[in-house]
């Protein structure tokens, strides 16, 4: 860490006062995207954002498949939780299946030489 002198100290302030508005940007739009903050999509807009018809959507809510938000008799959703919930069902590839069954094979069999 380097010595400041009293000559430097005006620009010193300068860039620790930059470094304090740019950590305050930063926390400013990580609270904006937060799911708090988030706006809620009436069903009309998640079956829109899903590209399904609304009765597939409340079928779906129903068997407790896809989450949901509801108030009196309506149904909310986040965008973020439909994303994840999109995200959640990913197929996993041949390659990606392939590898985990040899990760899995040795480790199995360091496990079975070790007894």
């Amino acid at each position: 860490m380097e010595t400041i002198t009293f000559d430097q100290l005006p620009q010193a302030v300068t860039k620790i006062q930059e470094k304090l508005d740019s950590i305050e940007q930063l926390l400013i739009s990580r609270q904006e995207q937060s799911p708090e903050h988030e706006e809620l999509m009436p069903i009309t807009k998640a079956a829109e954002f899903l590209d399904l018809a609304v009765p597939t959507v409340y079928s779906k809510v129903c068997r407790k498949e896809i989450p949901v938000n509801k108030r009196g008799k309506r149904l909310y959703f986040y965008r973020s939780e439909l994303t994840e919930w999109i995200k959640s069902g990913r197929k996993k590839t041949a390659d990606e299946i392939r590898d985990e069954a040899v990760q899995h094979l040795t480790t199995s069999s360091k496990k079975t030489k070790a007894f």
